[in-house]
Formats: structure tokens, C-alpha cells, sequence
């Protein structure tokens, strides 16, 4: 897995699809949720714009779960 593809937080898979060339013509999961900025500024600053955060580092983790359908809950 290249570096794009881990979280900058905490090193785990970010699920990002736009850093995976199989996936990358669809939308990422990040497009769908709210990022708090001060998530994103907790980072140090060589490591922003860099690679997406996870889901769980990303705090959207809530979010993501309201937005499946009842079926996938």
C-alpha cells in the first residue's frame, strides 16, 4: 500500500478510492462527511494535503453509518 493510501494519523488503510487506481474514478468516502478543520490542523503540518485520514482518525465514523441504508445498518 502506497503512502496515499494510509491514514497520516495513525498509518492504518485510509479507504480512500481516489488513491487507488482501481477504484479511483469513483467518489471518495470523504466527499459524503463533515471533517472538522480542527481535526485536520491537529496534524502536523508536513503531513496535510499529503494522504487522506481514515474514517475513525477523521472523526466521521457517525456519519458514515447515518448515511448507509437501513438495510446496511
Amino acid at each position: 500500500m502506497n503512502d496515499a493510501q494510509r491514514c497520516p494519523a495513525c498509518g492504518a488503510s485510509n479507504r480512500c478510492s481516489l488513491a487507488d487506481p482501481r477504484t479511483a474514478a469513483n467518489a471518495c468516502w470523504c466527499f459524503s462527511v463533515s471533517i472538522d478543520a480542527q481535526v485536520i490542523e491537529a496534524l502536523p503540518a508536513e503531513q496535510r494535503n499529503k494522504a487522506c485520514l481514515c474514517p475513525a482518525c477523521a472523526k466521521v465514523l457517525e456519519q458514515l453509518e447515518a448515511a448507509k441504508p437501513a438495510s446496511e445498518r
